[in-house]
C-alpha cells in the first residue's frame, strides 16, 4: 500500500482534481493514506481535505510526516496533476518487483503547447514521485519541501501516464 503525499497552499481547486483521481485506487486497496501538507491556505482546503477523508497537517515537518506515513511506498505529487487509467495496475506491479523510485510517464494526450513546455521549470512532482519510504525517510531533512524530496533521485519510467497540473492551469 502507498501513502500520497501533496503540499499545498490556496489550491483547493486543483487539489479536488487529484483526489478525485485518487479515488480508484482508495477502493482497489492500493491507497492507505492520503496526507495533505498544507503551507498556510486561506482557502477551502482544509474542508476538502476533512471532506475527502485526508490526513490535514498544517505547516507539518517532511522528516515527521514521512515517518509516519503508513505505506511502505509514498506517491509524491502536485495538487491538480492526475493520474490516468490504469495507474493503480502499473504502481502495484513496480511495487511488487521493483525497489527504486519511479515516475510515470507525461500524458501524450493531454499536455502544454511546445512553446510553453520548453519556456517553463518543470516541477520535481510533475509526474509524480514513487518513493520507498525507508529512501524518503534517508533523504528527507527538516524544514524540505516535497518538491526538493522529489528532486535528484534515479527513477525508472512506470508505463502509466499523468495529466500535469500545469495542463489544468488552476493559477
Amino acid at each position: 500500500m502507498i501513502s500520497v503525499l501533496i503540499e499545498c497552499k490556496d489550491q483547493d481547486k486543483a487539489l479536488a482534481v487529484t483526489l478525485a483521481a485518487l479515488v480508484h485506487g482508495a477502493v482497489e486497496g492500493l491507497v492507505a493514506e492520503v496526507v495533505i501538507l498544507d503551507r498556510g491556505s486561506r482557502d477551502g482546503t482544509a474542508q476538502l481535505a476533512d471532506a475527502a477523508g485526508c490526513r490535514f497537517l498544517d505547516n507539518p515537518d517532511l522528516r515527521d510526516v514521512v515517518r509516519s506515513a503508513r505505506g511502505e511506498w509514498l506517491l509524491l505529487i502536485e495538487p491538480g496533476a492526475r493520474p490516468l487509467l490504469g495507474w493503480v495496475d502499473h504502481i502495484g506491479q513496480h511495487m511488487a518487483v521493483g525497489s527504486m523510485s519511479a515516475r510515470m510517464r507525461p500524458s501524450r494526450e493531454y499536455r502544454l503547447p511546445f512553446l510553453q513546455r520548453l519556456r517553463r521549470r518543470l516541477s520535481a512532482l510533475e509526474h509524480g514521485v514513487l518513493i520507498p519510504k525507508r529512501q524518503a525517510i534517508a533523504n528527507a531533512k527538516s524544514g524540505q519541501s516535497l518538491e526538493s524530496l522529489g528532486r535528484g533521485l534515479a527513477m525508472t519510467q512506470l508505463k502509466c501516464e499523468i495529466v500535469p497540473a500545469a495542463v489544468l492551469a488552476f493559477q
